[in-house]
């Protein structure tokens, strides 16, 4: 698809502008750790495009997985990441940020972070794909939320840093081959120049490209897409995890059921209650997340059943309760008691391993640009995340994009200026309805590029989107869910292309036509890139984070 540079007319001679060393787009865990790692004597800003809460980060239930028991071993949590990975991940990142794990959590505590605890310990659970109990968790299945609010309280009490609420990010600035800062829309509705000496993009992902997802609906994969727009290399889109067990009550809005609840002893049995997952893998209930996807999708199609079901009622009842309070209250109200009733469930879109490529520092492809989170591809998800690595990731990288661009913001000359870029008005007189397309798209991807997919379905997604584009995307938008949708297309098609070439399945990418690893030819990522000059994407072997660093 052809793809403008910029979604609006701008004219920065005529247009308001502020100016600050550092933005932070995204108000999530990484974007506020980043912020909180930038000098004291540097300005921040931090934009997010709803309320400071709504992130992906606020809503994840399971934890951070991280080596705090004496008797646990770093190596042991390398090894789980990198089988988790699908034999893609980096092992020198994976090795840095799990080695770091222990002093971000630390941190957190001294934060006000309250974890739960047992007899004065730290209280550690178990997730699929992990060895041993490892997951520091808060409020049972809170452990976003609680750390969110401590991180937002430290973040507020910084003088240096200001954060905007309800401040949409429509773009990204860029001026002889840097970025300068971004395009942003407030509550008025009036563009904003916002220029900065450096950067961090902290956007999450864009699970809600799918109609079953477990995100928040402001997960539409706009940091993806104003980077791709900009000519930020992104890197291994076709990988988008799907967590198995997703709350399936018919017309309602979809609920994630932890994994910590398999980790306790839950039993996923299908419409007649048989337990099938040990006839998939040997680990049953705690393969990791691809293998136990697959299976459900295979199990429902076996038994011709939208859904399966979580079990607990084998389990201690006044346990669960005390384990699971959210996740007991999401469910009642439905009139369901999840210590005797079965949960119905359904894989969805959950997280976005690929994204923009970055070094261990957090550096894009883009000077001036660094990135960190769900936005990312760091090389430490590979194929395929293991359960509660993302909040770790988000930590570790946070703190170092913030670091590092705080560093370049202290390098860089000290004067910020207004500088001449342009781009014309296009005028559209037809109405438009951006929710019927939003809602096709959503069920496209769901039936072409889910769990399962297949070059027959992946060229009809490809068709599908191409024509939604052909109209979408020359249009010039005055409101959030209009830019949201021609966000929610780019990315959509970023990720159907890759999984179109990627001629082999890998982790959290199943191909039914290629249905095994191909290591000879695809033990390799996949980048994509415009070529901002004329608009056209290009597809191909990826700049690797090492030459990313000698390349700025």
């Amino acid at each position: 698809m052809m793809t403008p540079r910029y979604l609006l007319p701008i004219d920065t001679r005529r247009s308001l502008h502020r100016f600050t060393d550092v933005l932070v787009i995204g108000g999530g865990l990484a974007g506020l750790r980043a912020a909180n790692a930038v000098e004291s004597n540097r300005s921040v800003l931090v934009v997010t495009k709803d309320k400071l809460r709504e992130s992906n980060s606020n809503y994840a239930q399971g934890g951070i997985a991280g080596v705090v028991d004496p008797d646990d071993r770093f190596e042991d949590h390398v090894i789980d990441t990198l089988h988790a990975g699908g034999n893609l991940c980096d092992i020198s990142t994976v090795d840095m940020v799990i080695r770091e794990g222990p002093r971000r959590i630390e941190e957190l505590i001294r934060w006000g972070t309250r974890f739960d605890e047992a007899d004065g310990e730290l209280s550690l659970g178990r997730e699929g794909g992990h060895s041993r109990e490892r997951i520091v968790h808060a409020q049972g299945d809170s452990t976003g939320a609680e750390i969110m609010r401590a991180v937002i309280d430290r973040t507020r009490s910084l003088p240096n840093v200001e954060i905007w609420d309800n401040a949409f990010t429509v773009d990204l600035l860029t001026y002889e081959g840097r970025c300068r800062g971004a395009i942003i829309v407030g509550p008025d509705n009036r563009p904003l120049m916002v220029w900065a000496k450096e950067t961090i993009l902290c956007t999450g992902g864009a699970g809600q490209i799918y109609r079953e997802s477990t995100n928040p609906p402001v997960a539409t994969g706009d940091g993806l897409a104003i980077a791709y727009r900009a000519g930020v290399q992104l890197r291994d889109m076709e990988f988008i995890q799907f967590h198995p067990t997703v709350l399936y009550i018919a017309g309602s809005s979809r609920s994630l059921i932890t994994e910590a609840i398999r980790g306790e002893g839950a039993y996923l049995v299908d419409a007649t209650g048989h337990r099938f997952m040990p006839e998939y893998d040997s680990r049953g209930e705690l393969a990791p997340r691809d293998v136990v996807s697959q299976s459900i999708i295979r199990q429902m199609d076996a038994t011709k059943h939208p859904c399966v079901y979580l079990d607990l009622a084998h389990l201690d009842a006044a346990h669960v309760l005390k384990r699971f309070p959210g996740i007991a209250e999401a469910c009642a109200k439905f009139g369901l008691d999840i210590t005797s009733d079965r949960i119905p469930v359904r894989p969805g879109a959950h997280y976005m391993i690929g994204g923009v490529t970055v070094d261990r520092q957090g550096r894009t492809s883009l000077p001036g640009l660094w990135a960190a989170g769900e936005a990312t591809s760091s090389g430490l998800h590979g194929a395929n995340r293991l359960a509660s690595n993302s909040l770790l990731e988000g930590l570790v990288y946070g703190a170092h994009a913030g670091e590092a661009a705080s560093r370049s913001a202290a390098e860089s000359v000290n004067k910020l200026e207004a500088l001449p870029i342009q781009h014309p008005v296009h005028a559209h007189n037809e109405s438009f309805d951006v929710a019927d397309v939003r809602v096709s798209l959503k069920s496209l991807m769901g039936r072409w590029a889910g769990v399962e997919r297949d070059a027959e379905g992946l060229r009809e997604a490809e068709d599908s989107i191409r024509s939604f584009a052909a109209y979408v995307m020359a249009r010039q938008f005055d409101t959030v869910e209009g830019w949201e949708l021609q966000n929610m297309l780019l990315v959509a098609s970023c990720t159907v292309r890759a999984a179109l070439v990627r001629t082999e399945s890998r982790g959290v990418h199943f191909r039914s036509d290629f249905p095994q690893v191909d290591d000879e030819n695809w033990r390799r990522h996949l980048s994509q890139q415009i070529d901002v000059d004329g608009g056209h994407p290009k597809i191909g072997p990826p700049l690797e984070p090492n030459e990313i660093s000698r390349s700025n």
